[in-house]
């Protein structure tokens, strides 16, 4: 087996050696170089556990929130708003609909919230949502829908930390790799002459 292929398969003890190990080639650089990288895959790792987390949390909070919907129907008192090819219905209709404890409440049926009242006449029953305390709602999401958000919202944090850890990673580099520079520079300085004088 080759050595790249060993060091594939055993990344552990090579970035231990990487650290720790009797290297005479290794300079101060080199570890902190290495130590930087461990910090920082520790940093990573944890915010991706975090951010798992704070997705599963979202998930359940929103299923919560569903929980405590309930559908009703809701009567129009006039027409409803001209439908719209927009994206986003707009428009509201004043309507009644059974409220808490059997009373009758009424107000404005926006199409956010009722999307059934963009041409509807009055008289029209539409399903609204309402909310514990009587009051119409956005429709609550399927659970599938609910997933993905809290999904893509996880990922985007898990992103987000990467992408801060890698700045200062970059930064630490950029700053090693110039030490560096000027260590060969001056390790050559002395050196480089008595070879020239060699020759």
């Amino acid at each position: 087996m080759s050595g790249r292929a060993r060091g594939l398969i055993h990344p552990i003890p090579r970035l231990a050696r990487l650290l720790a190990g009797r290297n005479p080639l290794r300079r101060p650089h080199d570890r902190v170089e290495g130590a930087t990288i461990v910090v920082l895959t520790v940093a990573f790792l944890t915010a991706m556990a975090w951010a798992s987390f704070l997705g599963a949390r979202l998930y359940q909070s929103q299923l919560a929130a569903a929980a405590q919907l309930r559908p009703a129907t809701a009567i129009l008192s006039q027409d409803g708003p001209r439908p719209d090819i927009r994206l986003v219905p707009t428009g509201q209709v004043l309507a009644h609909w059974p409220g808490p404890g059997g009373r009758e409440e009424s107000g404005a049926l926006e199409a956010v919230t009722a999307p059934g009242i963009s041409g509807a006449v009055a008289g029209t029953r539409v399903r609204v949502w309402l909310n514990r305390v009587g009051q119409p709602v956005a429709p609550p999401s399927g659970r599938a829908l609910m997933m993905v958000g809290a999904a893509l919202m996880a990922l985007a944090v898990a992103v987000g930390i990467a992408a801060g850890l890698l700045i200062p990673y970059w930064l630490g580099r950029l700053v090693l790799d110039r030490r560096r520079l000027a260590a060969w520079e001056s390790a050559w300085a002395l050196t480089g002459p008595r070879w020239s004088s060699r020759r």
